[in-house]
C-alpha cells in the first residue's frame, strides 16, 4: 500500500474538532501513536505534502474514537481519534474549501502517511442543521392574488465551493416548431451570493420564467487540488430542458402547468397499506404496441390519458379490484435519449421475420441498446424532474410543458380511481465525480456518495452508491418524495434497494409526507403509501453503518417490504440460480414441505409471530421459526410491512418461469392454470398483493432474465392478446447466453405460444383473484393482533394434507369488525394435478359455500368445488385456488 497517496482519502474528518485515521494508514511497523499529525492545507491548489504552505494541529487521541462518534459511525469505531487544536477550529469552513490532507510525520520530522479526506461529517456538523430546513433548487414569491410569472429565487448547497454563478440564458421554445430546441448564443452570468448554511442564493425577475440556466462553481477538487469553474445542472432541478443539458426555471404553482384534467380528477380514496393491490408498469411498455393510442402518443404519459388497449385493460383491473399502478422510474434519467433525431432501433418487421430460436434478434437490438428509446430507468439523474423521452415532443417539451403532460397521466390513473405509486432510486446515481451524468458531485465533491475505506465510490448497487445517511443527501430523498406528492399528487412511493437506506432516512420521508394536509398543501400526505426492496447486501449489511430500511428492521412504520420467501416457495429455487431448471415450487411442479411452510407463512402477511403446525416437521413453530436459508421466513411485526408477489420486472417472467421449470410436453391448459395459482398466493394473502403488469396475460419476455436494455422488442406488453412476447429470438447474450442451450428448443416450440383463448382465459381467472379480494375484507385483517387470532392452517404437518395443497382458514368469529355478511373464509390452494379431498375435522357440521365471485366466474373447473358438511371435507379440482365462504349466524 502506498501511504504517499493522496488520490485516496482514508481518513474521515467527523466534526469541527474530530477527525478518525486507521490504524493501516500507518506504514508497516509504525504505530501510530508514534507519529505525529497535521492537516496540510493548499487553499489555492496544488498541495506539495512535503512542504505545505499551511498546516493545521492535530492531537492524538487516546485510543479509538470516543463513544457518541463510534455510535454514530459504527463503521469507523476502530480508528483512532484525533483533536484538532482549539486554535485552530475556528478556521474550519475556510479551511474546506481548499484542498485537505493529513499528513503523519515520524520523530525526525519525515513524513510517512500522507492521505486526502473524506468530509462528509465535518460539512454535516457545520452546516446541516440550518443547512436542512431551507429550499433548495428554485423557490418563487409574488403577492398574493397576483398573476403569474412571480419571482425566483435560485438557492444551491455548497459550502466547499470558493464562488458560484448563475448563467442564465434568454429565450424560450417557440410552440408548434417540432425541432429540438437548445438554447443559443452566450449566457448571462449572475453572482450568487453565500449565506452562513453553505447555500448560495440569487433573486431575479419574473422575465426569468422557464428560462434556462446552469451552475458555474468555482472549486479546488478535493484530492488533486485542481482548481476549477465546474459547470453543473441544479441539484434539485424541477424542470429541464432537452437531454438535461440545461436546469429551466419552472413555478409548479403556474397555472399554465396545470391541466384542467389534473385539476379537475378526483383523488382516490384512501385506502390501508394491506388493501392494496398493485401493478407495476413501465411508461413505454404500456403504450408502445397500442394500435388505438394516436403514434404521437404512444410510450408517452400522454397515453395514459387516452383511450386505448391499455386504458381499457386497466379500467377493468380496476373495476374487479386493482387499487393502484406503480410505474417504474420516470423521473429524470440517463439511459435514453430524449431527442429522436438521436435514438436508433431495429425496424419491428425485420425481427419478426427472423426464426424464434435465433440469436439475431439480440444481436441487433443489443447493437442498438445505448440508443434506442427502451431502458427501465434506474439510472437517475434529477430526481425531481420528469423524465422527457416519455413526453409527446421531447424537443418542445421543455420545463413546464413536461410537468403538465406527467400531470396528464396522473389524471388519466385517478379518473379509474387507480393511486399512482413512483418508483425511486436514492441508493444509487448513474455517474459521480466529473462525469457526464454527474450533478451531485459537480456541486459538493465528495460529499453525496458513500465512499469505501480508501474514499472510493461503492458500487454494490452496481452503480455509484449514494450515501442518505449524509444530512444532504438524505434532505434531497425527503424534498422530492413531498414535491411528488405536493405538485403531481401521486399516491405512494417504491424504493429500490431499499436496504441501502437507513431506517431514519424513510422514517424522515414518512414524518414530512404525514405534515402534508389538504388545507393547507391540498393533499393528505398520510395517505401516501411506502415499500420498497428490503434486500441486506452490500457494504452497509447487517447494520455496517446504521439501521437500515430492510426486511424485519421496519416494525411500526408501516412500510412494507418485499417478501422473496413467498416468490420462491411458488417459482422454486432461486432467482439467482444458474440452471432456471432447479428448484421447483409449489406452481411449477414440486411438492416440497419446506416450501409450504414458506407459503404458509406469506399468506399470513409474513408475520413473525403467526403460530402454525410446520409441514416439514410437524412441529408447531412460530413465523420467525421457520427457515428461510440463514434468515426467518416469517420477519414482519404487521401485514403491512409484506409485500407479496411472484413476479416483477427482475428476473424471468412468472410465465417464462412456468415455461423453464415445467416438462416441455405440459399441456397448455395446465401451465395456464399454474400461472393463475402462483398469482392466487400472492392475491389471496394477507400482506399487499403486487403483481408485475403483464403477469394476468400470460407475459413472457421470449426467457430474458434481466431486459433492463432489452428494448421494446424483448418487452412487449399486449392487453390486446394479440401477442405474449414469447419466442422473439434467444435473449440477450451477456444474462442470458448461458442458459441458450436450455431455451433454443423452448423457443423454436409452437405448442408453447399460448392462444388469445389462453391468454383472455388467463386474464379474466386472474380478474376474479382480484374481485375475491376486494369482495372479502377477511383477506385483509390488516394488523397482526387479528391475522394471528384469525388465521390458520387446520390441516399444515397434520396428517391430513400433502405438501401440494394449503389450506388457510380465517375465523372471523375470533377477531372485531365487519366482514359482509360472512364470519369465515377458506382458502384452499391445490397444487396437484388432480382433485383432492382435504378432511378438516374442526369445521365438521358446519355451512360452508363457494365465494359468489368463483361461482359467478370465469373458471368453470373451480366451479367443482364441493363442501361436505358432515365430514367436514373439501373437494378441490386439480391446479385451483379455491375461496368458500361461512355465513354470519343471524
Amino acid at each position: 500500500m502506498d501511504h504517499l497517496d493522496l488520490l485516496r482519502a482514508r481518513a474521515h474528518w467527523l466534526t469541527r474538532d474530530l477527525l478518525a485515521v486507521p490504524a493501516t494508514a500507518a506504514p508497516q511497523g509504525t504505530a501510530v501513536a508514534e507519529l505525529s499529525w497535521e492537516l496540510a492545507l493548499a487553499p489555492e491548489g496544488g498541495l506539495d505534502p512535503q512542504a505545505p504552505p499551511g498546516s493545521a494541529r492535530l492531537v492524538l487521541g487516546a485510543g479509538a474514537l470516543p463513544d457518541p462518534a463510534a455510535r454514530r459511525w459504527p463503521h469507523l469505531a476502530a480508528y483512532h481519534a484525533l483533536h484538532l487544536a482549539d486554535e485552530d477550529v475556528g478556521r474550519v469552513e475556510e479551511i474546506l474549501t481548499g484542498q485537505v490532507a493529513l499528513l503523519g510525520r515520524d520523530g525526525g520530522g519525515a513524513l510517512r502517511v500522507a492521505t486526502s479526506l473524506q468530509v462528509p461529517g465535518v460539512l454535516d456538523d457545520l452546516y446541516a442543521s440550518s443547512a436542512a430546513s431551507r429550499e433548495l433548487g428554485v423557490s418563487w414569491q409574488g403577492p398574493p392574488g397576483e398573476p403569474f410569472p412571480r419571482v425566483p429565487t435560485v438557492r444551491v448547497w455548497a459550502p466547499t465551493a470558493r464562488g458560484v454563478h448563475l448563467l442564465l440564458w434568454e429565450g424560450r421554445p417557440e410552440p408548434g416548431r417540432e425541432r429540438a430546441w437548445s438554447p443559443a448564443g452566450e449566457p448571462m452570468r449572475v453572482p450568487m451570493d453565500r449565506e452562513p448554511d453553505g447555500t448560495w442564493t440569487v433573486t431575479g425577475t419574473t422575465a426569468w420564467a422557464e428560462r434556462c440556466y446552469v451552475l458555474e462553481l468555482d472549486h479546488v477538487l478535493p484530492r488533486t487540488g485542481e482548481r476549477r469553474q465546474v459547470r453543473s445542472t441544479d441539484p434539485w432541478s424541477v424542470g429541464l430542458s432537452l437531454d438535461s443539458r440545461h436546469s429551466v426555471l419552472v413555478d409548479l404553482e403556474d397555472p399554465s402547468h396545470a391541466p384542467r384534467r389534473w385539476t379537475d380528477a378526483p383523488t382516490p380514496a384512501p385506502v390501508r397499506a394491506v388493501d392494496q393491490a398493485i401493478y407495476e408498469l413501465h411508461v413505454r411498455d404500456f403504450s408502445r404496441d397500442d394500435p388505438q393510442v394516436s403514434p404521437a402518443e404512444r410510450g408517452s404519459y400522454l397515453a395514459f390519458a387516452a383511450d386505448g388497449l391499455g386504458r381499457r385493460h386497466l379500467r377493468r383491473l380496476a373495476q374487479a379490484g386493482l387499487t393502484s399502478v406503480h410505474l417504474l422510474p420516470t423521473y429524470d434519467l440517463t439511459s435514453v435519449p430524449e431527442d429522436p433525431a438521436q435514438r436508433a432501433h431495429e425496424p419491428v418487421q425485420a425481427l419478426a421475420a427472423l426464426p424464434p430460436d435465433s440469436p439475431e434478434q439480440q444481436r441487433r437490438v443489443r447493437a442498438h441498446a445505448l440508443r434506442d428509446a427502451f431502458n427501465w430507468g434506474y439510472d437517475p439523474w434529477h430526481f425531481l424532474a420528469p423524465e422527457g423521452s416519455y413526453t409527446t415532443n421531447p424537443g418542445q417539451a421543455h420545463g413546464g410543458a413536461r410537468t403538465a403532460q406527467f400531470r396528464t397521466m396522473v389524471a388519466g390513473l385517478h379518473e379509474l380511481g387507480l393511486r399512482v405509486v413512483l418508483d425511486q432510486v436514492y441508493n444509487h446515481t448513474t455517474d459521480s465525480g466529473l462525469h457526464r451524468a454527474s450533478v451531485l458531485d459537480r456541486v459538493v465533491p465528495g460529499y453525496y456518495h458513500r465512499l469505501d475505506e480508501e474514499g472510493h465510490v461503492e458500487t454494490s448497487t452496481c452503480c455509484q452508491n449514494l450515501a442518505t445517511e449524509h444530512a444532504m443527501a438524505g434532505k434531497l430523498m425527503v424534498d422530492g418524495c413531498v414535491l411528488w406528492v405536493r405538485h403531481y399528487r401521486v399516491d405512494g412511493f417504491r424504493f429500490d434497494l431499499m436496504g441501502h437506506h437507513s431506517r431514519d432516512n424513510l422514517e424522515a420521508v414518512r414524518d414530512a409526507l404525514d405534515a402534508l394536509t389538504v388545507a393547507e398543501h391540498g393533499v393528505d400526505g398520510s395517505a401516501v403509501h411506502l415499500y420498497g426492496e428490503g434486500w441486506d447486501f452490500g457494504e452497509v449489511a447487517h447494520g455496517a453503518r446504521f439501521r437500515q430500511a430492510s426486511q424485519g428492521e421496519l416494525d411500526g412504520t408501516g412500510i412494507g417490504t418485499f417478501n422473496d420467501r413467498l416468490r420462491d416457495a411458488v417459482r422454486g429455487g432461486s432467482v439467482h440460480d444458474a440452471d432456471p431448471r432447479s428448484g421447483l415450487g409449489f406452481a411449477t411442479g414440486g411438492a416440497d414441505p419446506r416450501h409450504t411452510d414458506l407459503l404458509q407463512v406469506g399468506l399470513a402477511g409474513g408475520l413473525r409471530g403467526i403460530v402454525l403446525r410446520s409441514q416439514e416437521t410437524g412441529e408447531v413453530v412460530r413465523g420467525e421459526q421457520v427457515p428461510y436459508g440463514g434468515s426467518p421466513a416469517g420477519y414482519a411485526a404487521s401485514p403491512e410491512e409484506c409485500v407479496n408477489y411472484v413476479d416483477a420486472h427482475d428476473n424471468e417472467t412468472l410465465w417464462d418461469t412456468l415455461l423453464l421449470k415445467l416438462p416441455p410436453g405440459t399441456s397448455m391448459a395446465e401451465r395456464v392454470r399454474r400461472n393463475t395459482l402462483a398469482l392466487a398466493t400472492v392475491t389471496l394473502s394477507q400482506g399487499l398483493s403486487f403483481w408485475h403488469a403483464g403477469a394476468e396475460l400470460l407475459r413472457s419476455k421470449s426467457l430474458d432474465r434481466n431486459s433492463y436494455a432489452s428494448g421494446d422488442w424483448f418487452n412487449h406488453y399486449d392487453p390486446g392478446l394479440r401477442d405474449n412476447g414469447f419466442a422473439r429470438g434467444l435473449p440477450p447474450e451477456p444474462d442470458n447466453g448461458p442458459r441458450w442451450d436450455v431455451m433454443r428448443p423452448l423457443l423454436a416450440d409452437p405448442s408453447l405460444v399460448p392462444s388469445r383463448e389462453d391468454m383472455q382465459g388467463a386474464r379474466d381467472r386472474a380478474l376474479d383473484l382480484l374481485r375475491l379480494r376486494e369482495r372479502h375484507p377477511l383477506l385483509r385483517l390488516g394488523s397482526a393482533a387479528a391475522v394471528e387470532h384469525a388465521v390458520s392452517f387446520p390441516v399444515s404437518g397434520s396428517g391430513q394434507g400433502a405438501a401440494d395443497r394449503v389450506v388457510m382458514l380465517v375465523d372471523g368469529r375470533r377477531c372485531a369488525g365487519s366482514w359482509r355478511g360472512e364470519d369465515g373464509l377458506l382458502v384452499v390452494l391445490n397444487a396437484a394435478v388432480g382433485t383432492v379431498e382435504i378432511e378438516i375435522s374442526e369445521l365438521a357440521g358446519q355451512h360452508w359455500e363457494l365465494s359468489s365471485v368463483l361461482r359467478d366466474g370465469a373458471d368453470e373447473v373451480v366451479k367443482a368445488t364441493r363442501w361436505r358438511a358432515g365430514q367436514g371435507q373439501v373437494v378441490v379440482p386439480g391446479l385451483t385456488a379455491t375461496v368458500l365462504v361461512r355465513p354470519a349466524r343471524r
